[in-house]
């Protein structure tokens, strides 16, 4: 730990930092004795990117299995781009140039501001035009949990950028997490250690605050529990996948304390997000059959939500992207901050 990468982007370019650790929301370091699971917020699709906010932020996360276009990025961010912050989480990301993959496909509205890298895992931000003026600080962080950076490029683990914008610190993570359905607990840990190294607010100065709002997304890699590929398949087939939200691990293992007490997460009505066939919106075929799952997910804590009000504005996956087994999600979240 400790091993910062540069923090690239433009005019915006912020040079690495000190090792200091960051206080940032602790919630998932142990079982929580009294636990609220994962809170469900419906998305409203109404924001027209007005004065009414003071901060608009997209995020994606998405598993690129490897490949990636220019087509796909274009795709990814959509053509309505009025928001702030744009904020990219990527796993198995193939050995391309992404940063300059990105800020081509964002070249007109957006300027890369900071990054964080560890191999196949990455995370960009990106602000509008000039917006780093409004950056006072920032800085990065990973943690490795196993998997390798070879030829499959699968690492596993997280890597993270805290920055103070606009007055608002923020807390943005992205992961990958271990694979199967049968590796809950194992999962589980990995969540757990994650939150614990990254920023740790377990520090030695006095004036280290917590994060405004705290942001996971990535292929956290929690899976259907207690049904089949064929009756799963028969539900999502018959447009009555929101029966499988019972099934879904990453909801259950909140629900009894276990990891993300107290954060938000949009009401999940798109389809599973894995496993597809590549070039296809069939799920998978192969000889293993695959359960469908929702392994991608975007979740997000506000410290004091008596000082920020939150709407989401969207939460969807991107199907319209073909060269993954893995669709990518996209979340649309404005803040408001109460003087």
């Amino acid at each position: 730990m400790g091993n910062y990468n540069t923090i690239q982007g433009g005019k915006g370019y912020v040079k690495r930092s000190k090792r200091k650790k960051l206080a940032v929301d602790d919630s998932l370091n142990k079982p929580a004795p009294t636990h609220d699971g994962i809170k469900s917020v419906m998305a409203d699709n109404l924001c027209n990117f007005s004065t009414n906010s003071d901060l608009c932020i997209c995020m994606v996360t998405w598993n690129m299995n490897g490949q990636v276009s220019y087509e796909d990025l274009v795709e990814l961010f959509g053509n309505n781009r009025g928001f702030d912050l744009l904020v990219v989480g990527l796993q198995e990301v193939p050995r391309k140039d992404l940063a300059r993959l990105l800020q081509d496909a964002l070249v007109d509205t957006h300027e890369l501001l900071g990054e964080a890298t560890m191999q196949s895992l990455q995370l960009y931000v990106f602000g509008t035009k000039n917006s780093y003026m409004f950056v006072k600080e920032m800085k990065v962080d990973k943690h490795g949990v196993g998997g390798c950076g070879g030829m499959r490029r699968r690492k596993k683990g997280a890597v993270a950028i805290s920055i103070n914008y606009k007055g608002l610190k923020l807390v943005f993570i992205t992961c990958h997490l271990s694979a199967h359905a049968r590796n809950v607990e194992k999962r589980n840990s990995q969540c757990r250690h994650i939150s614990h190294s990254l920023f740790s607010k377990y520090c030695n100065n006095p004036y280290t605050t917590p994060a405004h709002i705290t942001v996971w997304l990535g292929d956290l890699n929690y899976r259907l529990q207690g049904i089949n590929t064929h009756p799963a398949r028969n539900l999502i087939h018959r447009n009555l996948h929101k029966l499988l939200r019972s099934k879904d691990q990453l909801l259950q293992e909140a629900e009894r304390g276990q990891i993300f007490n107290g954060y938000c997460e949009g009401t999940i009505a798109f389809k599973p997000t894995y496993k597809y066939n590549v070039g296809s919106s069939n799920y998978d075929t192969s000889y293993k059959v695959r359960v469908p799952a929702w392994t991608d997910r975007i979740l997000f804590k506000i410290e004091d939500p008596n000082k920020i009000t939150t709407n989401l504005h969207c939460y969807e996956s991107v199907d319209d992207i073909y060269s993954s087994d893995h669709k990518p999600v996209r979340a649309h979240l404005c803040l408001k901050v109460h003087k």
